[in-house]
């Protein structure tokens, strides 16, 4: 079986790579251990003497094929003491003695494999009177030529030992390598500092096997427009002036380095064109039109752009993820390589996993760049990992301690992008300067009005970018929507750059105008057919967005701070944006300015939109914003139809009564959008404000069927979410549950995720209430995955509050406490609104033990939940059913009854969604009968529901 196994692997061995063929060979050669069939009794056998020869020779052949096979690998000078002895057991094999004269020459050792030659010749002459193969004959005439070993490898490349490591190329060196077998011109480009020339070598150095007569690398950085290419390549070849092939020494530079190479399987690396690139590419294709088997591997920061030319983009080095773990981190090229070069100046940092956050920060901050990251590894002999991380806002002032050694251009990062922007015209600087306003890349339509000026075009901007994409200063990304990025790093230098010629206010102030304008004519379709085309446009200009609003805002810029928040607000509500929307629309709001009036009060009915969302909002939280908002609407005389709902939000305020009114000229109004609106709105309000059910079904009804006809997906979900929790207080959990099915299907079309969080929330309550536990878990599994992108505090308050009623269910206290710990860690002790406060209380008065540690946490809920001059309905509902809670364990069964009708009187319905409710009916129904208890819930729908708390609270 081993004899089998041996021939298999030797047969496929032929046929591989030399990698691979050492390997199989080494596999091969492992089996034997000793003569072949030593311990088979059958000698003096000529069929198996003839076997056991036979497999000898299989084996000495695959020693020397092995043998070969390294050799060809470079690992000859790790054979020599092997192949010594191989020469002493087989001395008149030449096949070992010409490997090991190889091997010795290619350790330095050329004398010794000499002696080796000599020893063998003599050898043969004594024991065979032959002479030596014609094959070890020329070996030994190219040892003395010095064509074979150390010296000849040094003759065949000018390609220098490098010092350090070679990190995150790996696959790239293997398909440049392809491409340079394939093609005659490959060039390789990139932004400064992006490892073109450190690629191109190590691409060069994997081939050399494969090119006869070498590779070599021609610096052209030194060589100035109009000068000398030719002489760079001569130099870099060793052929300065000495007579050349064929004896050619007439005509210029360029003749005699053609007649040097033209016969010659070379590869030349024409390295930093870009600064010679017209000069470069005629050089380039001369020599490749007149040298068959000549290879160019250019490196440019742009194209040659002659014919035949094959471009590899050379790319940062891959980062982690945001949210990538410590081994995603460690194992990340740009990590990797930082920590390589963070080893040469301080030992304990490479290891240092603590570190491995900061270190993504400082790669992501350089955008991969090789150089730069190199750079920034200098740095941290003098500095901590998180003092490098800090310090790179002023990247340029930081990074200037690169090698000794290196190009002028690479010793700072300043000098790298120098070396760019000296190349560039007038034009193309303008462009690039203008464009370090952008943040998240621009649009070829943004890019033409920021960046262009009266006396240019559109046609002569996109010239420019254009350009600038091919000296790899700007990046390109898209399909038929193209849109165009810099580098981190080049933007700061370009906004330098910026500010040096005078233009910073002028740019920021046309990247504002522009993205206003922009948002004002997507926010009307936000609410149409159109919304998720434009969500898609605005989300793509999302970073551009809120960069030009936060300038403005740090310059007080009021009126147009105020006027982007007017048309911006809704896109951050719907687009999943709430913690920014909130955040930047109440900055905006605050500044004080001449602001037209309509602007200001259409800025404060974007904050009231935001104070009012979430577990924790209500109108009297917004009631300054919206009592000045309606203000300042009236004054204007605005028509916009938006400034409507300020009237109704107003009348509010001041009470249940007030309100209805409010409502009938949006209703009648032209806008279907705010028809709609204002139906579900009148709905909501009636019975949760009024505690009236009175067509409330109605109009969810009619909205729901005129926000579908409208297309608006956020509309649809609000409408389906009511009448969802209509039915679930109706006990219909299943439709209910359908219906909040849709609901995320329309949330997730917009992107609102902080609203899936609550309605998948909800949704696994539901499921529990029907029995499914399996489904409950699910929900409640995917509204958890939602909430690990948000940052919206409302919408994680609403799930652990969610988490812990339905842990409470569930019979886990430990659980429940554990959510509610998370509510106030997420909403923060001091400053908790009133309605999460009074959650967490109430639900705490639930999990206690102690009937008066229960019953200060209810007195504090509802303290909570009735401050306010009109309290909200539900909430002051759902207290009430705790207070009963408590009436039914101190013994008081009559009185928790007659909160029980309070609560439902308050609610204006009975809530069937609320399993306490039920548990509380059905034990005081047992104490009590049937009788009794009819007669306190009679009491308890009579009786003033303040009253009744207060009754219990005090006892």
């Amino acid at each position: 079986m081993d004899a089998c196994r041996f021939e298999r692997l030797t047969g496929q061995a032929r046929a591989a790579e030399p990698a691979a063929r050492a390997e199989l060979l080494r596999t091969a050669l492992a089996l034997w251990r000793g003569t072949a069939m030593a311990d088979l009794a059958l000698r003096d056998s000529e069929l198996f003497d003839a076997a056991v020869r036979r497999l000898d020779e299989l084996h000495v052949a695959a020693l020397g094929d092995r043998v070969d096979a390294d050799i060809r690998l470079g690992r000859g000078s790790e054979l020599v003491s092997e192949l010594t002895d191989l020469v002493a057991a087989y001395p008149l094999r030449e096949g070992f003695v010409a490997a090991l004269m190889r091997a010795l020459a290619e350790a330095g050792r050329t004398p010794e494999a000499l002696t080796v030659y000599q020893r063998t010749r003599e050898r043969l002459a004594e024991e065979l009177g032959a002479d030596p193969s014609a094959e070890l004959s020329a070996l030994h005439v190219a040892l003395l030529r010095g064509e074979v070993g150390e010296r000849a490898e040094q003759r065949r490349t000018n390609l220098r030992a490098e010092l350090t490591s070679f990190v995150g190329k790996d696959e790239d060196v293997s398909a440049v390598a392809a491409l340079a077998v394939r093609h005659r011109l490959v060039t390789l480009t990139g932004p400064g500092g992006s490892g073109k020339t450190r690629l191109a070598a190590e691409t060069a150095r994997t081939m050399l096997a494969e090119l006869p007569d070498g590779a070599w690398l021609v610096e052209l950085a030194p060589v100035r427009a109009g000068g000398e290419l030719a002489q760079a390549a001569l130099t870099a070849l060793g052929l300065r002036e000495q007579a050349l092939l064929g004896g050619v020494r007439g005509g210029d530079r360029t003749d005699r380095l053609i007649a040097a190479v033209r016969e010659r399987a070379i590869l030349l690396i024409l390295d930093n064109c870009e600064h010679v690139i017209e000069e470069a590419a005629a050089f380039a294709d001369r020599l490749l039109g007149e040298c068959r088997s000549l290879r160019i591997l250019a490196t440019s920061r742009e194209p040659l752009g002659i014919t035949g030319e094959v471009l590899w983009q050379v790319e940062p080095l891959a980062l982690p993820a945001e949210r990538a773990d410590p081994a995603e981190i460690g194992s990340s090229p740009a990590v990797r390589l930082l920590r390589d070069r963070a080893r040469l100046v301080r030992q304990d940092l490479g290891a240092d996993a603590a570190a491995l956050p900061a270190m993504a920060r400082i790669c992501r901050a350089l955008d991969g760049m090789p150089l730069a990251i190199e750079l920034a590894a200098a740095r941290l002999r003098t500095m901590s990992v998180d003092q490098l991380a800090r310090g790179l806002d002023d990247r340029f002032r930081l990074l200037t301690s690169g090698s000794r050694t290196a190009l002028p251009r690479h010793k700072t990062l300043r000098a790298v992008v120098d070396w760019s922007w000296d190349l560039l015209s007038e034009a193309e600087r303008r462009v690039l300067r203008r464009l370090s306003v952008f943040s998240g890349g621009a649009s070829l339509e943004a890019a033409v009005r920021v960046c262009g000026d009266e006396s240019s075009g559109g046609e002569q901007v996109f010239d420019v970018l254009t350009a600038l994409i091919e000296k790899s200063l700007l990046l390109a990304d898209g399909g038929g929507a193209m849109r165009y990025r810099m580098l981190d790093t080049i933007r700061e230098y370009a906004a330098y750059r910026l500010a040096e010629a005078g233009e910073t206010e002028p740019a920021r102030r046309a990247h504002l105008a522009y993205f206003t304008e922009l948002a004002e004519t997507a926010d009307p379709h936000l609410r149409r057919a159109g919304q998720l085309e434009w969500l898609a446009t605005l989300d793509a200009e999302h970073d551009n967005i809120t960069a030009a609003l936060r300038r403005a805002i740090a310059g007080g810029w009021a009126q147009e701070s105020m006027r982007l928040v007017a048309a911006a607000g809704y896109f951050w509500y719907l687009g999943g944006h709430r913690a920014e929307g909130a955040e930047l629309s109440v900055a905006a709001a605050s500044l004080p300015g001449e602001v037209s009036d309509e602007v200001r009060a259409m800025a404060y009915l974007i904050v009231t939109m935001f104070v009012t969302a979430g577990i924790g909002g209500d109108q009297y939280q917004a009631r300054e914003w919206i009592q000045e908002a309606h203000r300042l609407a009236r004054r204007s005389g605005s028509r916009r139809p938006l400034l409507g709902f300020v009237e109704l939000l107003e009348r509010t305020l001041r009470g249940p009564a007030e309100f209805m009114p409010a409502f009938e000229p949006l209703i009648a109004g032209a806008d279907p959008w705010v028809r709609a609106q204002a139906r579900l709105t009148r709905g909501r309000f009636r019975l949760t404000l009024g505690g009236d059910e009175t067509d409330v079904d109605l109009d969810a009804e009619t909205a729901l069927a005129e926000f579908r006809a409208l297309g608006d997906r956020m509309g649809i979900a609000l409408a389906l979410t009511f009448l969802a929790d209509r039915l679930a207080t109706r006990g219909e959990f299943a439709r209910a549950c359908e219906h909040h099915e849709e609901v995320v299907g329309a949330l997730t079309e917009v992107g609102a995720v902080e609203d899936v969080v609550g309605v998948r929330a909800r949704q696994a309550q539901l499921y529990w209430l029907l029995g499914d536990e399996r489904s409950s878990a699910s929900a409640m599994a995917e509204a958890q995955r939602c909430a690990g992108g948000i940052v919206w505090p409302d919408a994680l308050a609403e799930l652990a509050l969610s988490k812990a009623q339905l842990a409470r269910w569930r019979g886990e206290p430990g659980q429940a406490h554990e959510h509610l710990a998370t509510v106030r860690a997420v909403m923060g002790e001091p400053g908790m609104p009133g309605s999460v406060h009074a959650m967490t209380m109430h639900l705490y008065g639930y999990l206690t033990e102690d009937i008066e540690e229960g019953r200060a946490h209810r007195k504090e809920a509802f303290r909570a939940a009735a401050a306010t001059e009109h309290p909200h309905p539900p909430m002051i509902a759902e207290m009430l059913i705790g207070i009963a809670d408590l009436a039914l364990r101190q013994g008081e069964y009559e009185q928790a009854v007659r909160l029980l009708a309070a609560s439902d009187g308050v609610r204006g319905t009975p809530d069937r969604s609320q399993p306490d409710a039920a548990r509380i009916a059905a034990a005081t129904r047992s104490r009590l009968g049937e009788t009794v208890f009819a007669e306190a819930f009679r009491a308890g729908q009579r009786q003033d529901w303040r009253e009744l708390a207060g009754i219990t609270l005090a006892s």
